[in-house]
């Protein structure tokens, strides 16, 4: 397999701090003082006591991602080691999963139908270039919630997804990768892609992080606005019951969002939402119940080989876990390697 990198920006860009709904960069307390405490204190951070517990939370969020790939590979042995699922089939993803007009959809792009055959199998919703489609089974969806759930409650150590994220699983450390994840992009999701986002690396996908989120009254409720790590991300909601809780869209990250107007697009379960990445979106608040979403970040590395879409700079590589960040070394490499309807 190509070998990924992370770019260095990943310790010190898109800090979240969660209390002041904000996302910060930090390369020095020098630099953080100057750019940021005048927001702050708009904010409500008013005292040198609130700011000091703000370079705390901001320590521990560095610390924790330097050390990640360590503990990250930690987890998955321990969990592999001593872990027992309780259905060992849903790792391993078999066409019986997937729901008849999901299939229908990519072997009409496997044809090289034209975008506007597929896109009247698609529902596009009123948020730009965000398509919605079936995409399990829904007795598949009841069995791997189970699985996650009992994964949860299990004593294996657990990593969070995100930053923005305190409930939910990694599934490359949970073992999804090999077996259900990297085909369900490369045989599935990447006809698709290529068809409905050549703009912005459609194509060529070669890497994924993928990770399930779980929103409960009890627990997260919502998501703040943002835009992810990925050129195409795919969303699919997997249950349980729940209410309210709708994605919101708004334009793509270099749009102030004072110039931009929102829509919001509701979750149903078993189905899956596809957009661009960098769209800025996030989520409103469930009022009851609980759900669970399974996230794809797909990644095109001869993109972010020229262009980091968290810094906006050349990206300045370190070497990481597995898929890592999705750049690699060589662009030319991975365009043979990926630029290619499967």
């Amino acid at each position: 397999m190509e070998r990924f990198y992370i770019c260095t920006c990943f310790t010190t860009e898109n800090i979240f701090l969660e209390e002041y709904k904000l996302h910060v960069s930090f390369m020095s307390e020098q630099q953080f003082r100057r750019d940021y405490q005048a927001l702050l204190r708009s904010l409500g951070c008013v005292t040198e006591h609130q700011l000091e517990d703000v370079l705390n939370e901001i320590s521990r969020e560095v610390g924790r991602r330097r050390r990640l790939g360590v503990t990250s590979a930690e987890r998955a042995a321990a969990i592999e080691e001593g872990y027992q699922p309780l259905h060992p089939h849903v790792y391993h993803l078999q066409e019986s999963h997937l729901a008849p007009a999901f299939r229908q959809m990519v072997e009409a792009c496997r044809r090289r139908d034209s975008g506007e055959g597929l896109r009247h199998l698609l529902e596009e919703e009123a948020a730009a270039r965000v398509y919605r489609f079936p995409v399990f089974e829904k007795s598949f969806c009841v069995e791997l919630v189970e699985e996650l759930e009992h994964f949860e409650q299990s004593s294996a150590p657990k990593g969070r997804p995100n930053s923005m994220n305190h409930y939910g699983i990694l599934l490359d450390e949970l073992g999804f990768d090999q077996g259900f994840i990297t085909p369900l992009r490369e045989r599935y999701l990447h006809p698709l892609t290529s068809v409905l986002y050549p703009d912005c690396g459609g194509r060529c996908l070669d890497s994924h992080k993928a990770f399930v989120v779980k929103y409960d009254m009890s627990e997260d409720l919502d998501l703040n606005y943002h835009y992810d790590n990925a050129e195409v991300t795919f969303n699919i909601s997997l249950g349980k019951d729940f209410t309210d809780g709708n994605l919101y869209f708004g334009d793509m990250k270099q749009v102030p969002l004072s110039e931009t107007e929102c829509s919001e697009v509701e979750h149903r379960v078993s189905e899956g939402l596809l957009h661009r990445g960098q769209q800025m979106h996030g989520a409103l608040p469930i009022s009851s119940g609980q759900r669970w979403n399974l996230i794809v970040w797909m990644r095109a590395s001869q993109e972010r080989n020229k262009l980091c879409p968290m810094c906006n700079k050349r990206p300045a590589l370190e070497e990481g876990r597995g898929f890592a960040d999705g750049f690699t070394r060589d662009a030319q490499a991975a365009l043979n390697a990926s630029c290619v309807l499967t």
